[in-house]
């Protein structure tokens, strides 16, 4: 089994939001489209970065890396650019 860690962005509110899934389209999906989370607040979101990891250890480690704020920073350097 793979699992992804995935970023999804939100330009409408400048919104970045980060998580791990077996099946990321289909969480991209749910957090377009379902009544509840966090996430409702902020769409539409976009898929805009992911990794594949073949264990989900070094997912999550992963995921907590891109939650920090040198991972953020990363993120909208390195793959959001400049807006």
């Amino acid at each position: 089994m793979e699992f992804h860690v995935y970023v999804l962005y939100s330009a409408a509110h400048d919104k970045i939001y980060i998580g791990m899934s077996t099946d990321p389209e289909k969480r991209l999906f749910a957090h377009n489209h379902l009544p509840k989370g966090w996430t409702r607040h902020y769409r539409p979101w976009k898929m805009v970065y992911t990794e594949v990891f073949s264990d989900k250890y070094s997912a999550l480690k992963r995921e907590q890396e891109l939650k920090s704020h040198q991972g953020r920073d990363f993120i909208r350097t390195k793959i959001l650019g400049p807006r």
